[in-house]
């Protein structure tokens, strides 16, 4: 059975105000791990206790581009005290992506991050927007990425919604990058007129084909994250995972 885990931007509301009684929540639900968007002052050993209680595994953690920079020792003592495999970048700032030039200096950064990380043992990746998909001398974002980096250094978790929303199949990204593709981010979108986020399986995405792809090249985690809500979000979780245990 394939990795599912939940991504707790998805309900920040619920985490900003009982962040370890919301992951026995999503425990409950029957997600296999959490992907973190902060922690809320929470220590490692805490968060860690928790997490065992629970039978939920650390699948990443987000973390912003300053702190990689400022703080990088710290946060990889955190993630393996958490046994959390990946450091992920969830995006960059515009003068970091504006041009050829500043993706391949940005490329030199995340091989440095990407090398201590190895060091210690752990994964370090970048997490996509639509940003990313727009070219510069011919190739987009991505592409200068993955050119300028070492494989060893940086992986992609390749956010499916939004290779979608800027015009791509989220598949054909998958054939791509191949086993660089460690990480799948599942949303789904409504329509091609009304490009919001959806339960999983209600959408207009091909997620069969999707699961399939990331079968082939190895994803790790197929990891759900949702940002606008129709029905309340931990029932809106739920049927987003039911819809990928079937599929998975």
């Amino acid at each position: 059975m394939e990795n599912v885990a939940l991504q707790l931007y998805s309900i920040k509301e619920l985490t900003s105000t009982d962040f370890l009684g919301t992951l026995a929540k999503v425990a409950e639900i029957g997600y296999d791990g959490v992907e973190f968007a902060g922690y809320f002052g929470t220590s490692a050993a805490d968060l860690k206790k928790t997490l065992d209680a629970h039978g939920l595994r650390a699948a990443g953690s987000h973390i912003g581009i300053s702190e990689l920079q400022l703080e990088l020792d710290r946060m990889i003592e955190y993630s393996l005290a958490i046994d959390s495999p990946y450091i992920i970048c969830p995006g960059i700032p515009e003068e970091m992506r504006n041009s050829a030039d500043s993706y391949k200096r940005t490329a030199e950064s995340f091989n440095r991050i990407g090398e201590r990380c190895k060091e210690n043992g752990l994964r370090f990746g970048y997490h996509n927007h639509a940003v990313e998909f727009e070219k510069f001398d011919g190739l987009t974002g991505i592409e200068l990425l993955a050119r300028h980096t070492d494989s060893e250094h940086l992986f992609f978790e390749l956010d499916t919604y939004w290779a979608e929303y800027a015009g791509f199949r989220s598949v054909d990204w998958i054939e791509s990058l191949k086993e660089r593709c460690a990480v799948l981010h599942i949303k789904d979108m409504k329509s091609g007129q009304d490009k919001r986020n959806t339960e999983i399986g209600s959408g207009i995405m091909d997620f069969k084909a999707i699961a399939e792809a990331g079968k082939r090249y190895g994803v790790q985690w197929y990891t759900v994250e949702q940002e606008e809500f129709d029905i309340p979000q931990l029932d809106s979780i739920k049927a987003s995972l039911e819809y990928l245990r079937q599929i998975l």
